[in-house]
């Protein structure tokens, strides 16, 4: 077996320290909820290394915003979460540049442009990117480059926006801050890890003791064992006596790799003989931290079972780099025609549309041999899941339910698939292990008043966070509570079916029910909603609140028109009057949606 020093390639070049000028400083930020953003900003330093810029690299909340007035050139990268909303680790960035007391020329020493990342099929596209560009400007900032717009209905994803725009932006950057005589921009096959693989002599215990920890304590399928998905109602006692969270919150859960899992894959990087030796992690630059998560001392087992994603589509920043360590020259061709202009067309048949996995891709290509200081830049982190809490905290002391979905489908090739995260809670038994957990704030609130009556509209595991408000509602004597449920079967996946039933007994919830496929006609909690078109209305005309969570496919805007045909027949409006009443909704917080 190789050691890590001799695993890199005759024909790849490592550099220690990348050159840098002085004077062409460059600044990247980048606001990511799942790791686009992040994998797209750390590509484009890449691009920026070669050209002999000083890059810098951080998330915003990271870097210290203090310093912003003194940024000449910074390059911003930032995609969109829930609706509209800015990625978390971008928040206290943008608080701070809404702050009221900033001159208006704060920034006026400050070049820049932003791409931003989203998704056309939302209302609110690209909002975060679209902010950030706008009030940069009113702060003085100068804009070198329009701003660009990632989307992912791209038939190529983000790059089908990205590759153009950023070979403009490399063209007006290099006419700004031309190369120094004798400097040429570095050929593609220099590359600079960001990590060193220093070898410890034994393994230490690293306690943490600042995380809150949830004891698994019931883990209950809840659809009928011949439904065709598996949905599972799940119970975590917390350790924490000062723990609480509010309904409408959502535990962060950070998943892990099933270690036979990680066995295999192992083997096949032929990396049994130094799987389990103890090293740690030291970054080579300043904006390269290891993640203050990660244990500080590591093995290669246990950084592929806690912290790196194998099983995901990879982007295309992995074939960049895998390109550089295959012995076999047409390995090396195809790989780098997928990272070419010319080639997304066939890298996204080959990757994209068939979901392809890094673990697959790296099967494909066995002639590449990834040295090891190169592990942490090729493999994506596996990202925290976010699960909308379906419990209040005043019902259920100390503890915290979900209500999650276990993803299994099969690809176009017909592989069966199963998602990272639910495939590990799936298999965890209860009184056995206790999980690192964080909650955070959600996007959706409850009235204050318990007299305000509330339509809470959740079909599937959409009411997960409608269980929590309704057992909040009730616990403070609310009673004017109306629920829309939808699923397929009254028998298979009705979640929930005896609680609701016990409140509506309890005269505490009205229940209304739409079962897709029970008839020949489907039926859809819109269709339902202008079923009782005179209640919802009443509720509308009283100042009632609307909340709405479920998939982001067809559903949300069927039950605004739903809505909308409500306020025509009942309340005898135009359709620019619904137009405008259901955005005064919107703004006064009356009408709240949570949509994945």
């Amino acid at each position: 077996m190789s050691s890590p020093e001799e695993l890199s390639l005759e024909k790849l070049t490592i550099s220690d320290q990348p050159p840098s000028v002085s004077k062409r400083q460059m600044l990247i930020l980048y606001g990511s909820q799942t790791g686009c953003a992040q994998d797209v900003a750390e590509r484009i330093s890449r691009q920026a290394r070669r050209r002999h810029f000083a890059v810098r690299l951080y998330s915003m909340d990271e870097y210290d915003r203090e310093n912003l007035i003194n940024e000449n050139l910074v390059i911003f990268f930032c995609s969109t979460t829930g609706q509209g909303d800015e990625p978390d680790n971008m928040k206290k960035f943008w608080k701070f540049l809404l702050r009221k007391n900033l001159p208006r020329d704060i920034l006026n020493q400050m070049k820049f442009t932003v791409f931003g990342l989203g998704d056309s099929s939302y209302i609110r596209y690209n909002w975060p990117s679209k902010k950030l560009y706008k009030r940069l400007l009113q702060l003085g900032a100068q804009s070198i480059y329009p701003r660009g717009d990632g989307d992912d209905q791209h038939y190529l994803g983000i790059d089908g926006t990205l590759d153009p725009w950023l070979e403009g932006l490399w063209k007006v950057l290099m006419e700004m801050y031309p190369l120094p005589s004798g400097l040429d921009v570095l050929h593609t096959d220099v590359l600079y890890p960001s990590f060193q693989f220093p070898r410890l002599l034994c393994i230490e215990n690293i306690a943490n003791h600042d995380k809150i920890y949830a004891r698994l304590v019931k883990n209950e399928r809840i659809t009928a064992h011949d439904h065709y998905q598996d949905v599972r109602h799940i119970e975590f006692n917390i350790n924490s006596s000062d723990f609480k969270y509010e309904p409408g919150d959502v535990l962060v859960v950070r998943p892990k790799n099933i270690p036979e899992e990680v066995d295999e894959f192992i083997k096949m990087m032929d990396w049994e003989e130094i799987a389990d030796k103890a090293f740690k992690l030291v970054s080579k630059y300043e904006d390269r931290k290891v993640p203050a998560h990660w244990d500080s001392v590591l093995t290669l087992r246990k950084m592929f079972e806690n912290y790196l994603d194998i099983f995901s589509t990879p982007r295309r920043s992995f074939f960049e780099f895998l390109s550089f360590f295959t012995t076999n020259e047409d390995h090396a061709e195809k790989l780098k025609e997928f990272c070419s202009a010319e080639g997304q067309d066939d890298l996204y048949t080959y990757n994209q549309r068939v979901r392809r996995m890094i673990v697959e891709v790296l099967q494909d290509f066995p002639s590449a041999k990834i040295p090891l200081e190169y592990i942490p830049d090729m493999f994506p982190e596996l990202k925290p899941r976010q699960y909308s809490i379906s419990s209040s905290s005043k019902v259920h002391p100390s503890q915290i339910h979900l209500t999650v979905a276990i993803v299994q489908y099969k690809t176009r090739l017909q592989k069966p698939r199963r998602g990272v995260c639910t495939k590990w809670m799936s298999g965890l038994r209860p009184g056995a292990c206790e999980i690192p957990v964080v909650v955070t704030r959600g996007t959706m609130r409850l009235p204050i008043s318990v007299s305000t009556p509330v339509i809470f509209i959740g079909p599937g595991t959409g009411v997960s966070v409608m269980r929590a408000f309704i057992e909040d509602r009730i616990h403070e004597g609310a009673t004017e509570n109306y629920l829309f449920f939808g699923c397929r079967y009254h028998d298979k996946d009705f979640y929930y079916q005896e609680q609701w039933n016990r409140y509506a007994d309890e005269k505490k919830l009205k229940l209304f029910a739409a079962f897709s496929r029970d008839q020949d006609k489907r039926i859809y909690v819109q269709h339902i909603l202008r079923d009782h078109a005179k209640l919802v209305y009443d509720i509308l005309d009283r100042r009632g609140h609307v909340y709405i969570s479920g998939r982001s496919d067809n559903m949300p805007n069927d039950v605004r028109n739903a809505f909308k045909s409500i306020l025509i027949s009942e309340g005898k409006m135009t359709d620019e009057e619904t137009e405008k009443y259901m955005i005064k909704m919107e703004k006064e917080k009356r009408y709240q949606q949570e949509v994945w």
